[in-house]
């Protein structure tokens, strides 16, 4: 305890979205609190976007998700896109803020405290191998990694494989974004025995349109998951 005090008195904790000093590590400072979007209240099932209204229990879905085709069951995400939610993210995929990732994950757990967990495996969202090299690392899979930590959920960081290397899709249309994620991503053939029969969490930093969810939903479902749930940390919602 006292080698504890002491490194708390010389690294004080700090928010994780400024330099402002906070009273327990890995959170939020009051500022930073207040301009941070969480996501609650009634949000639509299938991918997790705030919907106006109540929440009274029911199972209600968004326009996209009535109109598109998803293939997976359920989505949640933790945060509105914009603001301290968009620097988060941004932090944790192209500023190396790989400590952003245990607070994210334990805020990702809270979303996903009523999914049924039997026989359950947490899956990333891959990063190309040549992409990998250049940031280092894949944020999703650090995420992944730490929600498993708090679930106490087995985690398979390579189930799935993006065989092609496709374009930054910031920017492109919804249209766009699927065309250039059609056959991008494969289930790994040494790890299908992982994911075959499970119940697949697929872990993302941010939703968009879905293209790249909905890429890797069809991947673990042709390896054999019996279903699949998303959760992002953040999601990108329209006029936010």
């Amino acid at each position: 305890m006292r080698l504890q005090s002491v490194i708390r008195a010389i690294y004080p904790p700090q928010c994780v979205a400024c330099d402002a000093q906070t009273d327990d590590d890995f959170g939020l400072c009051a500022s930073c609190w207040k301009e941070t979007q969480f996501i609650g209240g009634l949000v639509c099932d299938t991918c997790g976007t705030p919907l106006p209204g109540e929440d009274h229990g029911e199972i209600v879905q968004c326009d996209d998700c009535m109109t598109i085709a998803r293939p997976w069951d359920k989505g949640r995400s933790v945060l509105v896109y914009n603001g301290v939610g968009r620097r988060l993210v941004l932090g944790l995929k192209h500023g190396d803020r790989t400590d952003l990732a245990p607070t994210a994950a334990r805020w990702m757990a809270q979303k996903l405290a009523y999914y049924p967990l039997l026989d359950t495996v947490i899956v990333p969202v891959p990063l190309h191998w040549v992409r990998l090299i250049r940031r280092r690392y894949n944020q999703s899979a650090l995420l992944a990694q730490e929600l498993a930590k708090v679930m106490n959920l087995p985690v398979c960081v390579d189930a799935l494989l993006r065989s092609k290397k496709t374009n930054a899709l910031e920017g492109h249309s919804r249209d766009a974004r699927f065309s250039e994620l059609s056959g991008a991503i494969i289930p790994n053939p040494k790890r299908v025995d992982q994911i075959a029969g499970k119940q697949v969490i697929l872990v993302d930093d941010v939703m968009t349109s879905g293209a790249t969810l909905a890429a890797c939903s069809e991947a673990a479902k042709a390896a054999g998951a019996a279903n699949v749930s998303i959760v992002t940390l953040a999601r990108v919602v329209k006029d936010a």
